[in-house]
């Protein structure tokens, strides 16, 4: 048989509100139409719900198994409707993304987006921070997510990591040889606080790769031609980090940070930077831990 959801939810409302008067206040129905609308669902069950007195309404046991279905049907009913219905949010979200932080949630929460806002187009630009901050800044993007310093970020904080120095596990330079670098271009945050931490020794170094993209980076410093400054998520199978080594000093810790342009406030931005927002907690429910990267053993 076909339950009418009208009847349901009827059903629902009087066992939760206790009482016929409450539930049609609840439903904005009379008291009588709840009344009538509980009847016609006993008929098509063919058996009594309700215990009714003039004080109280409690459920059968068949009205106890009935209310856990019923409950089951509105509650599907319910997810359909929002993954379905057309939503009144549109327009254009221009999101900027360094390449570091894309990971493997960020597609699917920009496809569930797109799904749940099919009239908004998402234009997403990967890029570097640095670069990300300024296109925010002149409002060439609406928001963005922005690797900086702790006491530069001007935003939503993210997550928090560490830069450190980081080489392939076979690396070796001999001694009083100038250490050999891969960088990225400036301007790019990881070779800034490389380059001046660098500069506050006496370490003697060299850039000896260059490359836009941080495949690019991680490709020389697997090959072992150099090394270079990563944060410590972006440690991959193959490399170790290096601090301490070579005199090589600490690096400071940096935030992922999502900030809006003066001009980015609109129903579609609030709406995807509430689920960028979001991102980080639900990976991490979703995400095991991560081991940790390997350490040089200090000599």
């Amino acid at each position: 048989m076909d339950f009418d959801p009208t009847l349901l939810r009827a059903f629902v409302a009087v066992k939760e509100a206790g009482s016929f008067t409450r539930a049609a206040r609840r439903l904005n129905l009379t008291q009588s139409a709840v009344s009538h609308q509980i009847r016609r669902l006993e008929e098509q069950v063919g058996r009594s719900l309700l215990y009714r007195t003039t004080r109280s309404v409690t459920l059968t046991q068949d009205g106890s198994d009935f209310l856990r279905h019923a409950e089951q049907i509105l509650y599907s009913l319910d997810a359909l409707n929002r993954r379905f219905q057309s939503s009144p949010v549109s327009g254009v979200v221009r999101f900027g993304v360094p390449e570091n932080f894309i990971g493997d949630r960020l597609p699917t929460l920009l496809c569930q987006f797109a799904r749940a806002y099919p009239a908004v187009q998402l234009d997403v630009n990967v890029s570097m921070s640095l670069d990300l901050g300024m296109m925010v800044n002149a409002c060439d993007l609406d928001l963005a997510v922005v690797l900086t310093l702790p006491e530069a970020a001007n935003g939503k904080v993210l997550k928090e990591t560490q830069f450190v120095w980081v080489a392939a596990d076979t690396f070796e330079v001999k001694p009083d040889v100038s250490l050999p670098f891969a960088f990225i271009p400036a301007p790019c945050l990881n070779r800034k606080v490389g380059v001046e931490a660098l500069d506050r020794t006496s370490i003697d170094w060299h850039v000896v790769f260059t490359s836009a993209s941080m495949k690019g980076i991680s490709a020389a410093v697997l090959s072992g031609l150099a090394m270079t400054v990563m944060t410590r998520d972006d440690v991959e199978p193959g490399m170790k980090i290096m601090d301490g080594q070579y005199g090589l000093p600490s690096l400071p810790t940096a935030v992922f940070t999502l900030v809006w342009s003066d001009e980015g406030q609109t129903p579609a931005t609030r709406e995807f930077g509430q689920l960028v927002l979001d991102m980080p907690e639900q990976a991490a429910a979703a995400t095991p831990e991560r081991p940790q990267p390997r350490r040089n053993p200090r000599h």
